[in-house]
């Protein structure tokens, strides 16, 4: 699993996802949040502006498999 440091104190989902490079631009986000394939701390989630802070776990269910990031 990644660690992703973040400057402030809390971070938006869909800005998360590119910044972990788990999604490559915001369209790409919102169509992974609308298909479901987002999990935060294990539960599912399709706000793309659900704000993030240090200790969140996400989870995308890709088709290479399921990839993990924790927001640091």
């Amino acid at each position: 699993m990644t660690q992703v440091p973040i400057a402030d104190d809390s971070i938006r989902l869909g800005q998360f996802l590119k910044l972990a490079d788990l999604a490559e631009t915001g369209a790409q986000a919102r169509e992974l949040l609308d298909d479901g394939a987002v999990t935060v701390n294990g539960g599912p989630e399709s706000r793309r502006g659900r704000q993030l802070v240090r200790g969140d776990r996400v989870d995308v269910d890709l088709p290479t498999g399921v990839v993990s990031a924790t927001v640091g």
